[in-house]
């Protein structure tokens, strides 16, 4: 079993740093009303940042194996919230878009139906309480 390790420091309100495993710092905040100064993302978007860097690092490597040529690739993910606390995230809704030409949906598609059902940890921590669903499209370079 693998520990992962994390630290969090408050600098000043609710203005936080944190470092992991990968030595890397991050800088989290909120709203002036709730004591922070915007100087960081709100710890509740790294979670969609995290969704999207896990499933995007699981498309991009199933296709390289796959020979499959991207030009480009972008994951736009948009979230809804319960009003009463905690506001935590019900739908979350994954958008891949796919630049290249000549590419084959049936690639992409398993690309993602692997990494939504089988890689991807972020979304399977989120799937017993988030739905996700999820499309893409595929936009060719002139």
């Amino acid at each position: 079993m693998a520990t992962k390790k994390a630290y969090v420091k408050q600098l000043k309100g609710i203005t936080l740093v944190g470092n992991t495993d990968s030595n890397v710092w991050i800088t989290m905040d909120g709203p002036a009303e709730f004591g922070g100064s915007s100087a960081g993302v709100r710890p509740k978007e790294l979670l969609l940042l995290s969704l999207a860097g896990c499933t995007g690092s699981d498309v991009i490597a199933i296709l390289k194996k796959k020979r499959v040529k991207l030009d480009d690739f972008e994951i736009y993910i948009t979230a809804e919230t319960r009003e009463e606390h905690p506001q935590v995230f019900t739908k979350i809704h994954i958008e891949y878009v796919f630049y290249g030409n000549d590419l084959k949906k049936e690639d992409l598609e398993r690309a993602i139906e692997l990494s939504s059902t089988k890689y991807c940890s972020v979304q399977a921590m989120l799937r017993p309480t988030v739905e996700i669903t999820h499309s893409y499209r595929i936009e060719t370079k002139q």
